[in-house]
């Protein structure tokens, strides 16, 4: 089995006007579809939440995980969470491709990697272990989705500036740093509310930190928008195939 995906040029062609780089554009949709669903299904469950009076937000502001943790919405929130961890990895991946194809192949983007998959697992583990029902599971996949998320995108700051080369680096760079800043000063702040039992406050920074964790994933789609190829094959007489018809494999340079 031979499994390759790469960001190159097939030909000299990058007019927009052309179909293989149009359809290749689209790829710029999946971050962006990543927040935008996350961001719409959480509130549902907020909304849910409050409609059945599983939550009060008259005595104080909830948590995300505690509205979700009750029937009806706990199904719902489960397979929202599910849904943005695949999307997640899938951006991270993909994203993990791309800086190697600009020849940045170093450690910190190996560590990316690594970074982003645990980082989704958690995500994927607060959906499914809820909080009133194993609440140190449930911590663990925070401290994952969370922590470790956040180390994830402070990496795709330096990567940003180091992946050559990148249009936009002018401006998604220093918005990048911008939210991965705010996200630390929310994790921080989030904690000390949390252990100092002002409770109301730390849930208003977990909302906030999740909005902001879904504008860096959005993000993505401006880098995403360069992507100009990908190839896929399991069988080596596929690569064959396509060396037959002349398909030209190089690092994507421009």
């Amino acid at each position: 089995m031979a499994l390759k995906a790469t960001t190159v040029h097939r030909s000299n062609c990058v007019c927009p006007r052309c179909p293989e780089w149009t359809i290749m554009w689209l790829w710029a949709l999946l971050p962006i579809c990543l927040a935008v669903f996350g961001t719409v299904g959480i509130w549902v469950v907020f909304g849910i939440a409050v409609s059945n009076e599983t939550v009060n937000i008259t005595e104080r502001f909830p948590y995300i995980s505690e509205c979700g943790t009750y029937n009806p919405q706990s199904c719902i929130f489960a397979q929202i969470c599910n849904v943005c961890a695949v999307l997640a990895l899938w951006v991270v991946v993909i994203r993990f491709q791309q800086v190697r194809d600009y020849g940045q192949n170093s450690k910190v983007n190996i560590a990316s990697i690594v970074l982003g998959f645990i980082s989704c697992v958690g995500i994927s583990i607060i959906g499914n272990f809820q909080q009133s029902v194993v609440i140190g599971i449930h911590l663990l996949g925070a401290f994952l989705a969370f922590f470790v998320g956040l180390a994830y995108f402070w990496l795709q700051v330096w990567l940003c500036y180091k992946a050559h080369p990148f249009k936009d680096r002018h401006w998604v760079g220093p918005l990048r740093a911008t939210f991965c800043s705010i996200c630390t000063i929310l994790v921080i702040t989030m904690a000390i509310l949390h252990n100092t039992s002002y409770k109301s406050g730390a849930a208003v920074c977990e909302w906030a930190l999740v909005m902001s964790f879904f504008v860096l994933f959005g993000l993505f789609g401006s880098e995403f928008r360069h992507i100009d190829f990908h190839q896929l094959t399991v069988q080596k007489q596929g690569l064959k195939t396509q060396s037959t018809n002349g398909v030209v494999r190089m690092n994507y340079v421009s």
